[in-house]
């Protein structure tokens, strides 16, 4: 058993998916993209015992996810002729979903709140931290894609990447609200 999950944690992330590297690109960028929104959109809002910020979340994902995916599918059409058939729309379609996800675990966090179980405001600040642990996280991910193991410089990266997600997120918050 410890050599099976040796071989599934250590093996080259491209020798048995079908994932490619233009697709893990396109997952990784929709992924970055709807946790950022994702966090922008949980900054403001005043969280209470009747208003925990799950609309707002939900509503920020799906508008993302659909201006993304239009976005994308109108940039396609200009570097692709002829034009895709419906398996390749579906396939950039499927590697929009990583917007959608980004709400997922906020929106649980924030589920928590409404049920009672977590107060509104540490609901809040919780899905924020998880938000930029999601973000940072995003560099053992490309380390994995290029094949290398994750060290300090990993870390670091992923220390970066939050720094830079924070700064764009409060450069969105005080521009737009």
């Amino acid at each position: 058993m410890a050599g099976n999950r040796h071989q599934l944690l250590h093996r080259p992330l491209f020798s048995q998916f079908p994932l490619d590297q233009r697709n893990a690109a396109s997952r990784i960028s929709a992924y970055i993209y709807g946790n950022v929104l994702i966090l922008a959109a949980l900054i403001p809002v005043a969280p209470s015992a009747g208003n925990v910020g799950i609309l707002v979340v939900l509503g920020t994902a799906l508008s993302t996810f659909i201006a993304h995916t239009f976005a994308e599918s109108v940039g396609r059409s200009v570097r692709q002729n002829p034009p895709q058939s419906p398996p390749q729309r579906w396939a950039n379609l499927r590697d929009s979903l990583p917007i959608l996800s980004s709400a997922v675990l906020p929106c649980a966090i924030l589920a928590a709140a409404a049920l009672g179980w977590l107060e509104p405001r540490t609901a809040q600040v919780l899905a924020e931290v998880v938000m930029l642990v999601r973000i940072g996280g995003i560099a053992f991910v490309i380390h994995r894609l290029q094949g290398r193991r994750p060290d300090r410089s990993t870390l670091a990266g992923a220390i970066l990447l939050s720094c830079a997600a924070t700064t764009i997120v409060a450069i969105k918050v005080i521009l737009t609200h």
